[in-house]
């Protein structure tokens, strides 16, 4: 079953969840104003993939089944797979901002390729489970939260080390016909409107970890769960052009004894495997990171171009305005490259799973991470100084003041101040507001640190081979050797096969340069 935004609106009001924003209790997270641009975000990728145009891009079918599903639910089976979803995150995002659902797919693969490794490792039926819980999920076409990120607490100190245990989220009861959870995940994105969550470690478990070694579904209303949470986007502002209609909340999920049956548990103590998972989930999701800034970087650029002939110095008559925006250019398209290179040369693991490069994917997530602010910079060079100096949209239509703002603040005659007023607004909610701040801050952490993904290109990257690559050369050329033992003791300070010499005097014409006696 395909749902539709409204569709999935009304899924929602089906459930009855314990959430909080601003301090308030929800009563319908589907009708709630604050939380309405994300609904509507991750509604749009239910109409997307009803959209006949869409069709081969959003639904492909699932080898496991035989049925076609949402791109955003698909265990992706060859590096193809890994350009459509590539492509599908992208196009969402130049509607929406950040649609949420691709995480859902990112967690689905990561967990598919966990649990087939421990259950070829150790035995059990963790594999087989999530397969059914999958298929489930995919049948009823579901939106499901990460709940990843945990409260940490001291990050110095491991998770059993706490002082405070709730810090992350442990197993604090194990009964014959489940789980019991308590603790802590921070981060959320789209907590409040999200239909289960996928509960999962946030980074390498040791032995003394092993209750916080867990992965699991939970649903949004299951008993004992508080979400606290904050709005989406910037509900009911009329200047946010953009987020007030699209945006997403994050929140905080705490566990006070949560009750999960066994048939959704797939990891619970097998500590070693909490690694391979994290790795596993983090090379998917930088990789979908990488096409959802894109699609924000596309809305940047197209802004941009708008507000440069807005402002009467269109880009293909002034080259300051074309060369920021060219950089720009260069910039997304720069880090989309390395998505496109990760998805090319992705692998097929094992458990039958297309994993992108995971060079290209950190690389690329790194360029993202560190150019969104160039990104933004670059975006206030073409628009200037009105997009945060403008007085705002209700003086538009005040009788004492809007004629006077429209003739003054017209620059292209060709462009209605209106027309110009919109897009300098959408500039500012897109890169310069407390909503551009939240994009910013994602982009930079969202799936790791920067200093996560030099740890991962640093541990995947074939240095020996490079390292090996120049001892080759060395040896067949500056040194050499005719034998091919690249193992043989180097002289220090050769740099040819007779050795150094002092090159002859070169001869100077008479006269020019004076000489001593």
């Amino acid at each position: 079953m395909f749902m539709s935004s409204a569709d999935y609106r009304e899924s929602l009001r089906q459930l009855n969840p314990r959430v909080f924003v601003n301090g308030q209790r929800i009563e319908s997270v589907a009708d709630e104003p604050l939380l309405a641009p994300g609904v509507n975000a991750i509604g749009a990728t239910y109409d997307f993939a009803l959209d006949p145009e869409k069709r081969v891009l959003m639904l492909p079918v699932e080898e496991m089944s035989g049925k076609a599903v949402n791109r955003l639910l698909h265990i992706n089976r060859t590096p193809q797979d890994l350009m459509y979803k590539l492509e599908a995150v992208r196009l969402i995002c130049q509607e929406v901002g950040c649609a949420q659902r691709y995480l859902t797919q990112d967690a689905l693969n990561a967990i598919w390729q966990m649990t087939f490794a421990m259950q070829a490792d150790i035995g059990g039926e963790s594999h087989d489970r999530f397969k059914a819980y999958l298929q489930d999920v995919q049948d009823r076409d579901l939106t499901l939260g990460v709940a990843m990120t945990d409260g940490k607490g001291d990050r110095s100190l491991h998770p059993h080390a706490q002082p405070n245990p709730d810090a992350y989220v442990r197993v604090v009861e194990r009964r014959a016909d489940g789980i019991v959870l308590r603790g802590t995940k921070a981060i959320v994105t789209g907590a409040p409107y999200m239909h289960e969550f996928l509960v999962m470690p946030c980074r390498t478990m040791q032995e003394a970890d092993k209750d916080y070694a867990v992965c699991c579904a939970v649903p949004l209303d299951a008993e004992g769960l508080t979400i606290a949470a904050r709005p989406a986007g910037r509900p009911g502002e009329s200047a946010a052009k953009f987020t007030a209609r699209y945006g997403q909340s994050t929140g905080v999920l705490m566990f006070d004894d949560v009750f999960v049956p066994w048939d959704k548990v797939f990891l619970d103590g097998e500590f070693e495997h909490s690694g391979p998972l994290v790795t596993a989930y983090a090379t998917h999701h930088r990789h979908s990171c990488i096409a959802a800034r894109a699609g924000f970087g596309d809305l940047l650029i197209g802004a941009g171009v708008l507000m440069a002939e807005a402002n009467g110095v269109p880009a293909e008559k002034f080259s300051h305005i074309r060369n920021s925006l060219v950089e720009l250019i260069k910039i997304v398209e720069g880090f989309y490259a390395c998505g496109v290179a990760s998805s090319v040369y992705g692998k097929v693991d094992a458990s039958g799973v297309a994993q992108p490069d995971d060079v290209f994917a950190n690389v690329g997530k790194l360029l993202m991470s560190t150019q969104i602010y160039d990104m933004h910079k670059l975006a206030h060079e073409v628009s200037g100084g009105l997009i945060v100096t403008l007085p705002g949209p209700d003086e538009d239509h005040n009788p004492e003041t809007g004629a006077d703002l429209a003739k003054a603040l017209t620059a292209n005659p060709a462009i209605p101040y209106a027309r110009r007023m919109d897009v300098a607004r959408l500039l500012e909610d897109l890169t310069a507001s407390g909503q551009a701040g939240w994009y910013s801050v994602i982009s930079l952490h969202g799936g790791g640190s920067p200093e996560a993904m030099k740890r991962e290109i640093w541990r995947n990257y074939p240095i020996n081979d490079r390292k090996e690559l120049v001892d080759r050369l060395l040896d067949r050329g500056v040194l050499a050797d005719e034998s091919g033992d690249a193992s043989r003791n180097k002289q220090p300070g050769r740099c040819c096969v007779e050795g150094c010499k002092t090159p002859e005097e070169v001869a100077k014409p008479a006269g020019l340069i004076p000489t001593k006696e």
